[in-house]
């Protein structure tokens, strides 16, 4: 056998040993249906299930579009709070690359001398029991309990497990920055006003969140997947119908390449004609250490034995990227997204970089902040730092910016 052929099955075989271990029941059953509704799995059964999720997808339509409806006609309520609402979010279930995305609207908002508070719903927060939450709606504690404060804008003050991976990562990169975590965002609305003297709300992953009345909704599309199959959840990945882009202000192309996007530009025209529209791209900036903060250059990667640690939604634009940047995949572990990781774990994948001679091991930011602290030291682990850069409507982007902070 050849030895570029050897290599490849040796990768590949690594590859699919890392994404077999360490996944629990929920992981597993999540992998069985994604792989499910893309197409992946085959079969009889995987066709009947699919079958029926088409059926669940038209409930859960229905459903969602009865609710839009609601509000559009102010049967349910909105509630205002009095100041700037800006709502990020998306039509798709992860992997948008949302979070720098509200990273970039906080620092030019904050920038611009708007106090500002990020109000997320803190997904895959340590929560408490199912009893508990129960009883606390039924006697009215959880209405009366505060919202978890991530940072104050001064001090980070919670950890990812109490505040999820997402407001952990914006309050720790956001200085003057607020970051409120609560699945009532009214209430850490009020808090962020009331307590932390903000004027500015930015709702983390708000599109589909019509209680708090928007001012500005700003909607991402994937470039490298704009719509996922066409269908809503289950038998899909969009939360509700591509028609609702309608609602859109503002319509960021994330992860695109500067070209071959005028054919999904003239689809969202189609969609939304008033809503302008930007385009970005992820570039990678730099390599930090996950445990000491040391720093290193992306040439560091050039010609390098890389293991790589990936537990996000799409990790293939990661992998590809590493690849891209001159380094050496020797080994691959792939986890569920948000996947909250164990000391063992880790362990495990530094003797596998080890047993493989990577030189270094990476994952990604999101991840980083779920890992546990370890004394092993004789395999760094780096994460990948990423940062938005505009592409084209980048006077659309800045106008937004003014309008927001002099309306």
């Amino acid at each position: 056998m050849p030895p570029m052929a050897a290599r490849g099955k040796h990768n590949k075989i690594h590859q699919q040993q890392g994404t077999r271990l360490g996944l629990s029941y929920k992981e597993k059953l999540e992998r069985f249906f994604l792989a499910v509704i893309s197409g992946q799995r085959e079969g009889s059964g995987a066709n009947f299930l699919r079958s029926l999720l088409r059926y669940l997808a038209y409930i859960y339509g229905a459903i969602t579009s009865c609710r839009n409806f609601l509000y559009e006609k102010r049967i349910f309520r909105h509630h205002t709070l009095g100041c700037q609402v800006i709502s990020i979010g998306n039509l798709t279930v992860g992997g948008t690359g949302k979070t720098p995305v509200v990273e970039v609207f906080a620092r030019a908002l904050q920038k611009e001398g708007r106090r500002v508070a990020i109000l997320s719903r803190g997904y895959k927060k340590t929560e408490h029991s199912l009893g508990k939450k129960i009883l606390d709606k039924i006697t009215g504690r959880e209405r009366r309990r505060p919202p978890r404060v991530v940072s104050d804008g001064t001090a980070l003050l919670l950890d990812s497990a109490m505040s999820g991976d997402e407001p952990y990562m914006l309050a720790s990169n956001l200085s003057d920055v607020a970051v409120l975590v609560d699945r009532d965002r009214v209430k850490s609305g009020r808090h962020a006003i009331d307590k932390m003297q903000c004027d500015t709300l930015i709702l983390d992953d708000g599109f589909q969140y019509r209680r708090l009345k928007h001012r500005l909704e700003i909607v991402l599309v994937d470039f490298t997947n704009p719509f996922s199959n066409g269908y809503v959840l289950p038998r899909g990945l969009l939360r509700e119908s591509v028609k609702n882009i309608r609602r859109a202000d503002f319509i960021f192309i994330t992860k695109s390449t500067g070209r071959d996007s005028e054919n999904l530009k003239e689809q969202l025209r189609q969609l939304n004609p008033r809503a302008e529209i930007s385009e970005c791209a992820h570039r990678p900036k730099y390599l930090q250490n996950v445990f000491t903060g040391e720093r290193k250059p992306l040439d560091f990667l050039k010609e390098t034995k890389v293991a790589l640690v990936a537990g996000i939604a799409v990790p293939q634009g990661f992998e590809s990227e590493i690849k891209r940047l001159g380094a050496v995949l020797v080994y691959l572990k792939r986890f569920a997204d948000h996947h909250r990781y164990r000391q063992q774990e880790i362990i495990d994948i530094i003797n596998k970089a080890k047993k493989n001679e990577a030189a270094a091991i990476i994952t990604t930011e999101k991840d980083a902040v779920r890992f546990p602290k370890i004394e092993r030291r004789d395999v760094p682990i780096f994460f990948l730092r990423v940062e938005i850069e505009l592409l084209s409507g980048v006077e659309d982007f800045y106008a937004c910016i003014s309008r927001i902070c002099f309306r």
